[in-house]
């Protein structure tokens, strides 16, 4: 018998949460609460959510779970820019880079492992599609990219000084669906990565 698996917090737009909490008999502001833990102050360990009741914080641990993909390699050039090897839950391994420009700070992420359209001028293309990513999968690399640049003495310098992302209070700027794979065959996960992206 397999184990139905737990539903990821970290990829649930909030709706998606909302409609979550209503099943476990939760007011919908938790969804609001969660999404800020997670994505604006960049906790998942749902012990440290200190805001929401113990018994909840010992529920949600128990049947749900705050999963991103896994950084298994990283590269950084003289010139600011990054780029980082992702793998997935299934094994998959996908890229993403980071470009800093003096009005700022631009992320490149995927949404598949590969990809099925096999472009002539692509090299993605070659190596043949293995799965589209899920939205904790897609989101989970701005994640790791904007908490990781915060650590960075020169991204917190470039951030001080440009506009653009001193607004924000964020290192990245924007964001491009150009990693690996075409966004749009992955469109129903696209769309739910994007919506919490937009999010402020």
């Amino acid at each position: 018998m397999t184990l139905a698996a737990k539903p990821n917090l970290a990829g649930m737009s909030l709706a998606q949460l909302r409609d979550y909490f209503h099943s476990l008999g939760e007011k919908p502001f938790r969804a609001a609460q969660v999404l800020k833990w997670i994505h604006q102050r960049g906790v998942i360990d749902i012990q440290a959510m200190t805001d929401i009741s113990k018994p909840l914080r010992d529920r949600l641990a128990s049947e749900a779970e705050i999963v991103l993909p896994k950084i298994v390699e990283d590269y950084a050039s003289e010139d600011g820019s990054y780029k980082w090897i992702i793998e997935v839950a299934s094994g998959s391994r996908v890229e993403m880079v980071y470009i800093p420009e003096r009005d700022r700070g631009t992320l490149c992420v995927s949404s598949q492992a590969g990809c099925a359209v096999n472009c002539r001028f692509c090299s993605t293309g070659h190596q043949g599609f293995a799965r589209n990513l899920t939205p904790a999968e897609i989101i989970g690399q701005l994640w790791f990219a904007e908490h990781h640049l915060r650590q960075d003495p020169n991204a917190i310098r470039r951030l001080d000084e440009d506009c653009a992302t001193q607004q924000s209070g964020r290192v990245i700027s924007n964001v491009v669906m150009m990693g690996m794979g075409e966004p749009l065959l992955n469109y129903d996960s696209v769309l739910i990565a994007l919506r919490l992206m937009l999010r402020d």
